[in-house]
């Protein structure tokens, strides 16, 4: 059994997940590699057979119930639920491994940073690592390493398209204890490219005061993607 199952969800991300699988590769020893792709229509799936990934399928195009699907295939003790555009650092696992390390007391995510050098970003960065070290409420971008024990326990990710994340980590936090570590985890910046990064964040923070209040998913899915 392998001690780690890095579970990763996919549509069209041919362009990034080639990048990741390149940083995954040199590490293949003793992990466990998942891709569940729902309905691509570039080269994911190609890529992921090259990469000998394993690979699982989702009718829907609905992260929470990719990543529950996922992390029911998986077969490791840890399971690293990271997106398809995220990048990693040389040494993670050395780190990663020293920390998980007999110890299920604690859920994990990584320090947040984007693959990009404009200034804007620095700031960026700052203010989500202060909050999620604060709060402890990290966005899906920064991971999540989580004991497969405790990630049933608390029922996992539930079977939404939009928000699995805040909805995760809301029930986790009145159960297990979540700590930021010093590696980081390196997203693209993409999402704030294609507009202004103020009205991005502004965006985003509506978005999770929305589903707070009690918004359905539904609606929200439907604004967030209507453009």
């Amino acid at each position: 059994m392998p001690k780690i199952s890095i579970i990763i969800p996919t549509y069209n991300e041919s362009q990034h997940l080639s990048l990741l699988l390149s940083d995954l590769l040199v590490f293949n020893e003793g992990i466990e590699i998942i891709i569940v792709d729902c309905n691509s229509e570039d080269k994911t799936r190609d890529i992921a057979n090259i990469y000998r990934t394993k690979i699982y399928k989702s009718n829907k195009k609905n992260r929470g119930l990719q990543l529950d699907i996922g992390a029911k295939k998986a077969k490791g003790e840890w399971f690293i639920f990271i997106h398809a555009d995220s990048r990693l650092s040389h040494g993670w696992l050395k780190k990663v491994n020293s920390v998980i390390r007999n110890d299920e007391i604690f859920t994990y995510f990584f320090k947040f940073k984007i693959n990009n050098e404009k200034i804007i970003y620095r700031f960026l960065e700052i203010v989500v690592n202060l909050r999620s070290f604060i709060f402890k409420d990290p966005y899906g971008d920064q991971g999540l390493i989580i004991h497969r024990e405790t990630y049933f326990r608390n029922k996992g990710y539930r079977k939404i398209p939009l928000m699995e994340d805040l909805d995760f980590i809301k029930r986790l936090k009145n159960n297990v204890k979540l700590k930021m570590l010093s590696i980081p985890l390196y997203t693209s910046s993409r999402k704030w490219e294609k507009t202004n990064i103020i009205s991005q964040a502004f965006k985003n923070w509506n978005y999770r005061k929305r589903w707070l209040r009690g918004e359905s998913t539904k609606s929200l899915y439907s604004d967030y993607y209507k453009y």
